[in-house]
């Protein structure tokens, strides 16, 4: 596979597990002797949400929430089928969401 890059893209709402996520799939990718580049830190995304708690009466008071959307960014370069096929088996951490480009 000359020329071929696969480019993962990782992001969930709690940085650690994201980190955890990202050392896994390093870990395993490393392992099968392919080279990689990152994890690349993407922005976060912030998101907040201002609720009122009282509909009828008190109108200043409100509650402000927030959502933070956090991502990485791998790249594994001349990947063999070994690496793919390690990296379909990788069990990941609940509440990650992966997305893979070749």
């Amino acid at each position: 596979m000359a020329r071929e890059k696969i480019r993962i893209r990782i992001q969930g709402y709690d940085h650690e597990i994201v980190d955890a996520a990202v050392r896994k799939i390093m870990e395993t990718a490393k392992a099968t002797r392919a080279k990689v580049a990152g994890p690349i830190p993407l922005p976060t995304e912030r998101r907040l949400y201002t609720v009122l708690r009282s509909p009828h009466v008190d109108k200043r008071s409100m509650e402000h929430f927030e959502r933070k959307v956090h991502r990485r960014l791998i790249d594994i370069r001349e990947p063999t089928s070994e690496t793919i096929n390690a990296l379909m088996e990788v069990e990941l951490p609940t509440g990650i969401d992966i997305e893979i480009k070749l």
